[in-house]
């Protein structure tokens, strides 16, 4: 009994150095972000839906909704878009529109969804909102977090095209995080799944 029980750890412990030796010196995880991805195009439109990520700490906005952000200010100056709809509650949305302002996206162009706690909650909140917004609308979120999010918008009736940004991507260059990197994105698939389970996505 005592033998399987070791052979089973030495098994265990086999097959976690292979995988850290391959999330480490091979490009697995940004191949997986760039599927997660989805398109890459960077397409122009009307209404930018920007989503926040982490939770704010002491009152600043976690990483992932910092580059988020970023990039929804770089959208705003490039583009054509006349309204940014910002999602995400417990001070995130208003976070992110304080940001967008110093960046100087005018105040009056920024409309909040605050309530939402979930991607899924980010959608049907955002539903409301979006329903009186003409236009080409485009959501915007990080790279790993495109592919259920752009489902969960239109399973909740909202038809929007992906403007992706690296973020695992951009972690995953350095070999020091691949590994986190990786974690996140197995996170990331098991949320996946709960959602299809549910008929979320």
């Amino acid at each position: 009994m005592l033998h399987r029980i070791y052979a089973a750890l030495r098994g265990a412990l086999a097959l976690l150095g292979v995988m850290l030796l391959v999330v480490t010196v091979t490009p697995v995880g940004n191949w997986y972000a760039r599927t997660l991805a989805g398109p890459w195009n960077d397409p122009d439109g009307d209404i930018l839906i920007l989503l926040g990520a982490d939770d704010p700490n002491d009152g600043y906005i976690g990483a992932a909704t910092y580059w988020r952000s970023v990039y929804g200010a770089r959208a705003w100056r490039e583009g054509h878009f006349r309204t940014i709809v910002v999602c995400g509650g417990l001070g995130i949305a208003e976070s992110m529109r304080d940001f967008l302002v110093f960046e100087h996206v005018p105040a009056d162009k920024i409309v909040l969804e605050n309530r939402s706690g979930s991607t899924r909650e980010n959608a049907l909140f955002a539903v409301a909102l979006l329903k009186n917004m003409a236009g080409r609308k485009v959501l915007l979120t990080s790279d790993f977090h495109m592919y259920r999010s752009i489902r969960a918008f239109k399973r909740a009736g909202v038809e929007a095209e992906p403007r992706p940004i690296p973020y695992a991507l951009k972690f995953g260059s350095d070999w020091t995080q691949r590994w986190q990197v990786f974690i996140g994105l197995m996170i990331e698939t098991a949320k996946i799944a709960g959602y299809r389970l549910r008929g979320w996505i």
